[in-house]
């Protein structure tokens, strides 16, 4: 199938971190494609933020802060900023 996008590099890059310590290839800043950029923050952050057999979700502040934390190692920094107006913006005053 054609999509308009790289979607077998956006998956298997998605795992990839900015600082080069993720997987599979290592790959670092913009080695990594920018869909696979976003696709680790939101991923990591829907992964947190939701309600696991094994854990409680974790609030979306927490979340937020654990992806500050890594910003830069793991994530794109920009990407963090991003996603992290995103959920401010769509926060209304309540822990979701």
């Amino acid at each position: 199938m054609n999509f308009p996008w790289p979607l077998a590099d956006i998956i298997l890059q998605h795992h990839e971190r900015i600082d080069g310590s993720g997987y599979p290839a290592g790959l670092k800043k913009d080695e990594i494609c920018i869909e696979a950029r976003i696709l680790a923050a939101a991923d990591s952050f829907d992964a947190m933020t939701s309600e696991r057999p094994y854990r409680e979700k974790m609030p979306t502040s927490r979340a937020m802060a654990e992806i500050r934390l890594l910003a830069g190692r793991a994530y794109d920094p920009d990407v963090a900023a991003a996603l992290e107006a995103l959920v401010a913006e769509d926060l209304d005053g309540s822990e979701k």
